[in-house]
């Protein structure tokens, strides 16, 4: 056998949290390994043990690993040597660290989705923290951001991230490739609890149906009976005018986005902050999700250093019925929060119809009403979480139906 040399990772001056592996296939010598680490005296012994797990989980027995370390936590590491293995011999095994517990949680099609945070899938210095902020949703992003080169790389990374990084209850999202290579992410995302996919440019409903059979497929491989929520991404001047089929296509389609950089490209045109050139597009999925009983989403806001620009931009976009959208910087979620937050009046409302519904519930009435209007389930669960976004963000407090009481006296 000749030797063979692989390698993955990232390396340089300005990367950190990362690794950066070379493996070289021998005929014999056994398994000699090297470390070059700043931290390899808290954390070196470990590290040579789990590239020792690693190369013995795929049999190798005669090989050269470099480890260059700056600061991976082990599930980076084991992303990095699984990648360089994987470029030498073919296996479809799969190096699989403990799915932590803190990562045992679920997603509801209606639940609020202000903001959901952009994440590079080949760059795990963003991912570890990314929590902390508090971003409705986490997207780790398998297609724009992450070059033609690493796209291999990047599945077992954000594979590695949904089993084994505490992202504190946002909802887990992954943005998969651009079809038809978005269907080779899916298997290193559905058997470890991704909430939802983001598909990419999407243009019409038989691509979400070829996408939900696939995932069927590995629910059924892998014994999973929970549903994977999807949002496509509507991206061109054909996605816009199928906008409507693309959100009825399935019942786990529960948002539609709009990507306005690449829409504004495919229109010959030019993205400004006004946004003259994409209010038909913007007005035109708002009122498809509307009719498909879904979400609409917003485009991400680019300019992450003008906040006031982003204010106004989020207050346009909810006067048109986004209940979302996308940032690219942990600074914009607390703008994007606060401005989608609902307003007093919404508040007021919310508090009414939650309050007969507790009324009724406990005169034993079948029917809700407040005034001369019947209030459907689906009204007072929608108030219900406009109350409990109110109290999360200190707009009322946790006794407010007390207080409201108090007030109609």
């Amino acid at each position: 056998m000749s030797n063979k040399i692989a390698t993955a990772g990232n390396t340089g001056k300005k990367v950190r949290s990362d690794c950066f592996v070379t493996l070289e296939l021998k005929d014999s010598g056994g398994v000699l390994i090297e470390q070059k680490s700043k931290v390899e005296v808290l954390f070196g012994k470990a590290n040579i043990e789990l590239c020792e797990d690693i190369l013995k989980f795929y049999g190798i027995k005669n090989a050269q690993l470099t480890l260059e370390d700056k600061g991976a936590v082990p599930l980076i590491i084991a992303a990095r040597i699984e990648a360089a293995v994987k470029q030498l011999i073919d296996t479809d095994k799969e190096y699989l660290l403990d799915f932590i517990e803190e990562n045992n949680y679920t997603s509801e099609k209606e639940q609020f989705r202000f903001s959901r945070l952009y994440l590079p899938g080949n760059t795990p210095s963003m991912m570890l923290n990314a929590g902390i902020h508090d971003p409705n949703g986490i997207i780790l992003d398998l297609e724009d951001s992450v070059a033609f080169s690493k796209k291999k790389e990047a599945q077992l990374v954000v594979r590695n991230a949904l089993r084994g990084i505490n992202f504190y209850g946002a909802e887990r999202m992954v943005r998969i490739n651009q079809f038809p290579k978005g269907l080779e992410d899916i298997k290193y995302l559905v058997p470890h609890n991704v909430h939802m996919l983001l598909v990419p440019k999407c243009e019409g409903a038989e691509q979400i149906k070829e996408l939900e059979e696939k995932i069927e497929e590995i629910k059924k491989q892998h014994n999973i009976d929970r549903p994977v929520l999807l949002m496509p991404i509507i991206e061109s001047a054909l996605g816009v005018e199928k906008a409507f089929e693309i959100a009825a296509a399935s019942e786990n389609v529960v948002a539609l986005a709009i990507g306005l950089e690449d829409y504004t490209a495919d229109l010959g045109t030019r993205r400004t902050n006004e946004a003259i050139e994409s209010f038909y597009a913007r007005t035109r999925l708002v009122n498809a999700c509307k009719a498909a009983r879904i979400q609409a989403i917003d485009s991400v806001f680019s300019d992450v250093g003008d906040m006031e620009a982003l204010r106004e931009n989020v207050k346009v976009s909810k006067g048109l019925g986004f209940e979302g959208m996308g940032c690219i910087h942990p600074r914009q979620i607390k703008v994007i929060h606060e401005s989608f937050a609902p307003e007093p009046d919404e508040i007021e409302k919310a508090k009414k119809i939650v309050n007969a519904f507790i009324d009724a519930t406990e005169k034993g009435l079948g029917v809700v009403s407040l005034g001369t209007k019947m209030i459907d389930p689906p009204v007072v669960k929608r108030a219900e979480k406009t109350i409990s976004l109110a109290i999360s963000l200190g707009l009322i407090s946790e006794n407010w139906r007390e207080d409201f009481l108090n007030n109609e006296e």
